[in-house]
């Protein structure tokens, strides 16, 4: 058995192990070993669709000392007007980058790719089957907390008979042309993804069909581009979500009014969504998806055969016999409505939500707070996990964890400065660098200021 030692043993070197152990570097002097199953850094971007981009800029994405994209606005596309979103193959690449160029000279970090742990601080290389144990001074890091349940891997909850072709998001490329229907399984951001690709590249609307068992509420993609430039759209936008939080009556009443001011948006407004799950959209796409005229919400699909779909409640929905299937039915993350354990424990760091819906900005915060605290009980004070939402209830909870805790940072000046100047925040220095001699600068942070305590309280009030 090979014998390693490390201040810290990593598990996962996704997007928020890559994230905890930058800011590690830039904090401390320890050294660290990375241990993943995949065979390049990047976690599950590894597995991606080939059409999948970020749900949000590419510039506040990734490890805070470097950059990802070049802040270009899109001038095409239904994204036109906002700030670049990475594609899966350009996320990827970056990640192996940083590896490459930045963890692997340092001399302090040392990565085990095709490696499963298995526990007491081993793994196994999946290749060669050998061993190895790590003697770990400080603790064990996991960031498998985020880990997603992604389309190519996913094992479908459904039966599917073999004269079907029912693929995962990541060959409808490949197979597209040679069909004449489809028929997309799966109400969240990838199913989304997948309709959209569709119509873009020139499918009737009439030829696809959506199953779509619950409806979505989805951030306006217009609210996340946090710059100066966009200072109105960006912190206009989270100004009146505060005033909608602090006037709303209902839950009913705060996502009608989120979606009045342009914060939220729904496919279809004849529908009360019952899910949120921080899919963050464009206008262009929303048109996109309404087009789509099949839209079947019948609940969950049961099997499918030849002659169509069985639903779970018993009901038929006939399909044309030439129809791909594409299974887009993969959780990206298990939701949860709280954490059974700290961030910070004994001998192990859990790397969880405190900012949401933020990984990398997350694991950074939590890196530094490991860095410059040495109690624990303080450690978890200021980085209490947020519990991940799926319906809208679970916006307003995620949303009070992250008001909760940014008043905990608030009265940490180093940790109030690391967040604000923090490339992965996006939003902190533009609040902090605001123009306030143009007076609509001056009246949107004097909204904010003025709503932000009356928007906790009656959060807690709504929640209760």
């Amino acid at each position: 058995m090979a014998e390693l030692q490390c201040d810290y043993l990593v598990v996962g070197a996704g997007a928020v192990g890559m994230s905890f152990v930058d800011t590690l570097l830039d904090e401390s002097d320890a050294s660290v070993v990375m241990v993943d199953k995949q065979h390049l850094p990047g976690g599950h971007w590894n597995d991606a669709y080939p059409f999948v981009r970020l749900h949000q800029p590419s510039h506040f994405y990734g490890v805070r000392s470097t950059e990802l994209g070049s802040r270009r606005v899109d001038q095409t596309g239904s994204n036109a007007g906002y700030y670049e979103l990475a594609t899966g193959n350009e996320v990827q690449s970056y990640f192996e980058r940083v590896m490459r160029e930045r963890f692997l000279p340092s001399g302090r970090v040392q990565y085990f790719p095709m490696s499963e742990y298995v526990g007491d601080n081993q793994f196994r290389n999946q290749l060669s089957g050998e061993v190895s144990s790590v003697q770990v001074a400080k603790r064990r890091v996991d960031s498998r907390y985020f880990e997603p349940s992604v389309p190519s891997r996913h094992q479908k909850n459904y039966a599917v008979s073999s004269d079907v072709l029912c693929v995962a998001p990541n060959r409808l490329p490949h197979l597209a042309g040679q069909h004449a229907n489809f028929c997309i399984i799966g109400a969240g951001k990838t199913a989304m993804d997948a309709a959209v690709w569709l119509l873009d590249n020139g499918a009737d609307p009439d030829s696809v069909s959506w199953v779509c068992p619950r409806h979505s509420w989805m951030i306006n993609r217009e609210v996340t581009q946090a710059s100066a430039e966009f200072f109105k759209e960006t912190i206009g936008g989270f100004a009146a979500q505060m005033q909608a939080l602090a006037e709303a009556t209902s839950v009913e009443d705060l996502f009608a009014r989120l979606e009045s001011c342009g914060f939220m948006l729904r496919i279809d407004q004849g529908q009360q969504p019952e899910m949120f799950h921080y899919a963050t959209i464009s206008t262009g796409e929303v048109e996109q998806l309404r087009r789509i005229g099949n839209v079947i919400q019948q609940g969950r699909v049961a099997s499918i055969d030849s002659d169509g779909l069985t639903m779970a409640n018993g009901d038929m929905i006939p399909m044309s016999a030439d129809t791909l299937y594409v299974d887009c039915s993969a959780s990206a993350i298990q939701f949860k409505h709280g954490s059974d354990r700290p961030v910070y424990a004994e001998d192990v760091i859990t790397i969880q939500p405190v900012r949401m819906p933020n990984p990398c900005l997350s694991a950074s915060v939590s890196a530094f707070i490991e860095c410059r605290y040495d109690d624990d009980a303080k450690r978890n004070q200021l980085a209490t996990p947020i519990p991940l939402p799926d319906d809208p209830q679970g916006f307003m909870r995620s949303t009070l964890g992250n008001m909760m805790n940014q008043v905990a940072w608030s009265n940490e000046p180093e940790l109030r400065e690391f967040v604000t100047a923090n490339r992965l925040d996006g939003f902190g220095a533009v609040i902090a660098n605001a123009d306030l001699s143009d007076p609509e600068n001056a009246a949107i942070l004097e909204q904010m200021q003025r709503f932000a305590q009356p928007a906790v309280a009656n959060l807690w009030k709504l929640l209760s």
